[in-house]
């Protein structure tokens, strides 16, 4: 499996059955899953969303939100729970608007898990951590 680095972004290629095991990154030798979600931008969202094959759930927010503020720990605490199965990521609208219109958000906090560069499901608002979850189980 291709996985991107949280840290560089580099592309990585991870057996299946090592990635529980605290696979590092061959470029800067970083933890390839550290149980956080990872700050997307441009210069890296590409990478995570259609270059890596490990399916990217993406919280798409902004700091003014109040909604996206109260979802935050359960997006933060879930990405701990479920990572590798997943990976995390939070793109700030107000500073990455060009993917934010690329995806069409028009409302905050819009949840998407993303694969192999295509959207597999899409949620707008915040969930709490049961449904949440039982949103990536029926998606992922």
């Amino acid at each position: 499996m291709i996985i991107a680095c949280p840290e560089c972004a580099g592309l990585n290629r991870v057996p299946n059955e090592r990635l529980k095991q605290d696979p590092k990154c061959g470029k800067c030798k970083s933890s390839l899953f550290n149980g956080e979600p990872v700050t997307l931008n441009t210069a890296n969202f590409d990478h995570h969303a259609s270059k890596a094959e490990l399916p990217l759930v993406v919280d798409f927010w902004a700091n003014w939100c109040g909604p996206c503020q109260a979802f935050s720990p359960v997006f933060s605490a879930t990405a701990k729970e479920l990572e590798p199965q997943f990976r995390f990521g939070k793109l700030d609208t107000e500073a990455q608007q060009t993917i934010a219109a690329r995806y069409g958000i028009r409302s905050i906090p819009t949840l998407m898990i993303i694969k192999n560069g295509q959207v597999i499901a899409q949620q707008a608002g915040a969930m709490p951590p049961e449904a949440f979850k039982q949103w990536l189980s029926q998606n992922g």
